[in-house]
């Protein structure tokens, strides 16, 4: 598929999925035979790859680690400890980050309690 078939199946911008195309996270073929232009076709697993981007990136995980997940998921076998060293630690981020709010709703609570009862 092209690549315009390609974000509307994903729903990703053209410019992004050529964004991750130039970081190394997906790959187009070129047809060889075709001198006239430049399109590249994506196959099926492109689509795999890019949902894989997509849900990481929700979650928190940034470029960077997002490339070591596809290279693992997808190249290699020896690195899913990697991967999995790799969620567990985005995992405690998130526990972090969840302590912090709840800590900054509590303190905002408390202002909030403060202004209502005028002190």
């Amino acid at each position: 598929m092209l690549i315009n078939e390609l974000s509307k199946k994903t729903g990703l911008s053209i410019h992004t999925i050529r964004y991750y195309e130039n970081l190394g996270m997906i790959k187009g073929l070129a047809d060889e035979k075709v001198k006239s232009n430049n399109y590249k076709h994506y196959n099926n697993n492109t689509i795999e790859r890019l949902e894989i981007i997509i849900e990481a990136r929700e979650v928190g995980f940034t470029l960077a680690e997002i490339k070591k997940i596809l290279t693992s998921w997808f190249e290699t076998t020896e690195s899913k400890p990697e991967t999995l060293e790799l969620f567990h630690a985005k995992i405690k981020e998130i526990d972090d980050k969840m302590r912090y709010f709840k800590q900054t709703k509590r303190l905002l609570e408390k202002v909030c309690e403060k202004i209502q009862n005028n002190e």
